[in-house]
Formats: structure tokens, sequence, C-alpha cells
């Protein structure tokens, strides 16, 4: 199978996303103050949003492989394991420095977009 790590990481990310949603809306409700509790959400969304992005890429790659999609991947990957998970750990730990940490995640996920659209402009 081609990609199958990339496959791998996609539908673990897709687990944690329900798993972290879950957790979110259940055990921590009404036990972080509103603003953390945004954070958190903030993250599932964005780690939601980014799984199922990949998983698109991955079934694009599989009959039409482009030179830049897998930077593309690894960028969203990144981004999401920083943004999110800064944004998680600021939520459940209380250290409002970790929120540092979520603009780079993010400067990551855009520039996978970025990547991506350099990969479809070089496509032929």
């Amino acid at each position: 199978m081609q990609d199958r790590g990339w496959w791998l990481g996609a539908v673990l990310s897709g687990a944690l996303v329900v798993i972290a949603g879950a957790f979110g809306a259940h055990a921590l409700e009404g036990q972080l103050a509103p603003r953390l509790a945004a954070a958190f959400e903030a993250g599932v969304r964005y780690q939601a949003w980014h799984t199922l992005a990949l998983l698109a890429v991955l079934a694009w790659r599989a009959s039409h492989p482009l030179a830049g999609q897998r930077l593309a991947m690894a960028l969203w990957a990144a981004g999401m394991a920083l943004f999110a998970g800064s944004l998680y750990a600021m939520a459940l730990s209380g250290a409002a420095g970790l929120g540092m940490i979520t603009p780079v995640g993010g400067v990551l996920m855009i520039g996978g977009w970025l990547a991506l659209a350099g990969a479809i402009l070089r496509a032929r």
C-alpha cells in the first residue's frame, strides 16, 4: 500500500479528534475557564479539518501523485501537532506560555496549503 505510514497517521489523528472532542465535551465540561475551553475546542476543530485534508490528499495521491503533496502533508502534520497540541496542553495545564507555540503551528498549516497550491501550479 502506497503511503501506508501517512494513512496510518491520518486515521490515528482522526481517532484522536474523536477522543479529544468527547473528552472536551464530557470530562472537561464546566471544568475549564471559558477561554481555555474555547482554546481546546479550536484545537479539536483545526485538527479535524486538517485530518480530513490529509485523507483527501492521500486519496488524490493514489491516482495522481504530484511533487509537493508530501510536503503539504508533512507541514499539516507538524502544524497540527504544534497548533492543536499546544492548545490541548494549554487548556489542560493552564500554562498560558504554551500559547506562544500555537501560531507556529498555524504558520505550518498555512504553509501546507501553499505547498499544495504550488504542487497544483507545477502539475502538467
